[in-house]
């Protein structure tokens, strides 16, 4: 059993990304992940201000904050599932938050450790032509399986290089499941950017997808 936890920051801010954007979210930020998306503008490293946490100590910065939601971020912060798994199984209810997980879906069997005790998740869909990545999308499927558990939807970040295959994919990979699709221009957003265009073609196959670009830049908070 894992009893500690490395952090590299908790703050309270406003969601700036998603169906629950402007909600105000207590940020747990892990420091940790399995990919290297060349659009990741987050520092999740470790560095000196970063601070180890154990069960105790963890649950009462979390509940000092006055938001409803814990957002758990990254990195990737199915990485620490051992230590949430536990985590939530003690204090989940004395803690009286919502819990939501902003994850990249790439670790199923993570994620089924946790998920009775998660409210929300956030999946990203990882496109080659914006996170340089090689991605089936077929790897999605056991992760969604489980996630459709609970509250769920796919955060698409795409730049002026999405394919028209990468749209179908998509498309169909979230018509399969019934699930939200936000998609999210990558920041700064170029100039060469047809995002008419793009929204367009992705709601001539699938309706249920709304373009939500990140809020939280446009109103400079964290």
């Amino acid at each position: 059993m894992t009893d500690k936890i490395k952090i590299k920051e908790i703050f309270d801010s406003i969601q700036g990304e998603g169906p629950y954007v402007g909600e105000k979210q207590l940020f747990v930020r892990t420091t940790k992940c399995n990919l290297n998306c060349k659009y990741c503008d987050t520092d999740f490293l470790c560095d000196e201000n970063s601070k180890e946490y154990n069960f105790d100590e963890f649950f009462e910065i979390l509940k000092s904050s006055d938001a409803q939601t814990v957002s758990f971020t990254g990195g990737e912060p199915l990485l620490e599932a051992d230590f949430l798994f536990e985590f939530f199984k003690r204090y989940k209810n004395r803690l009286n938050k919502k819990i939501y997980l902003e994850t990249n879906g790439t670790n199923a069997k993570n994620l089924k450790k946790i998920i009775n005790y998660v409210d929300v998740v956030s999946m990203d869909i990882k496109l080659k032509s914006a996170t340089g990545l090689e991605f089936s999308l077929i790897t999605f499927d056991d992760f969604i399986n489980i996630a459709k558990e609970k509250e769920v939807f796919a955060k698409v970040v795409f730049d002026e290089n999405i394919s028209n295959s990468e749209i179908t994919e998509v498309t169909t990979l979230a018509k399969k499941y019934g699930i939200l699709l936000i998609l999210q221009p990558k920041m700064p957003i170029s100039s060469t950017l047809n995002i008419d265009e793009i929204f367009e073609k992705f709601y001539s196959k699938y309706k249920n997808v709304r373009l939500i670009p990140q809020v939280h830049k446009f109103l400079n908070v964290r």
